[in-house]
């Protein structure tokens, strides 16, 4: 996914600033968390009509996008 921008939005008068579909309230971690619930695309698709694969791709991407930026600071503690 190149462009994410095209596809998700953060506004902070909209759920709270969480990244949402562009011109939806669907957040990002909606779509997460329904797919990790085992719920389908298709049947996510099939329920919001508002949504398209390329959102459910989007979600995914923009998702992988943050965790390759996440640091993780580990401290070691000498005895």
């Amino acid at each position: 996914m190149n462009n994410l921008a095209a596809h998700i939005t953060v506004d902070r008068d909209i759920r709270f600033g969480k990244p949402c579909i562009k011109g939806t309230r669907i957040t990002v971690g909606d779509i997460l968390q329904w797919l990790s619930e085992g719920i389908a695309a298709q049947e996510i698709l099939e329920d919001y009509p508002e949504l398209q694969e390329v959102h459910i791709r989007a979600a995914l991407a923009f998702a992988a996008e943050r965790d390759a930026q996440t640091l993780v600071f580990v401290h070691e503690t000498v005895a």
